[in-house]
């Protein structure tokens, strides 16, 4: 049995870790299979481009990308890709993440990168939209999806009513 890959994750640079790492467990508890790795849009173009053909060519749905200060990690994988992207801006270089958000949300007409926020809140709904993709072709995924969403409602809940105890 071969390895498809459904979601591809890429960070310019391993010091975003501490935030894509928010990912993997979601990812993982969806069943939702996945790579990772850090590559450069800038430092190297080439390789981005060579991981987003293998990645289709292994069955990659959706591209999540996380990159800091410039931020064209997501906008480079869009341009070379039909797949949908999601850019994880990352803080850094001293502007609290905007600079990073406007680079990863301000894409020309055609070449869309859905953004999500700046950080680890950023990259946990990464995981959740990516699983979104997928589960509008997967109906066990979709099931998983609505339990998800269940519990955490169900979580709320329990704190009203702990709380109004």
């Amino acid at each position: 049995m071969t390895h498809q890959t459904q979601v591809a994750i890429l960070m310019g640079s391993d010091s975003d870790l501490p935030v894509v790492e928010a990912i993997f467990p979601i990812l993982d508890s969806f069943g939702v299979k996945y790579t990772k790795n850090v590559l450069s849009a800038h430092r190297t173009p080439h390789e981005v481009m060579d991981l987003i053909k293998i990645s289709e060519n292994n069955g990659c749905k959706v591209f999540i990308a996380a990159a800091g200060m410039a931020a064209h990690l997501a906008g480079a994988v869009a341009a070379h890709s039909t797949r949908p992207v999601i850019g994880i801006p990352i803080e850094s270089g001293g502007m609290g993440g905007i600079d990073s958000l406007l680079s990863t949300a301000m894409m020309p007409p055609g070449v869309p990168v859905a953004t999500v926020a700046v950080g680890k809140s950023g990259a946990k709904n990464s995981a959740i939209l990516a699983v979104q993709i997928l589960a509008t072709s997967d109906d066990d995924l979709s099931a998983k999806l609505t339990d998800y969403k269940n519990n955490m409602r169900d979580e709320v809940l329990k704190k009203d009513k702990a709380l109004n105890s």
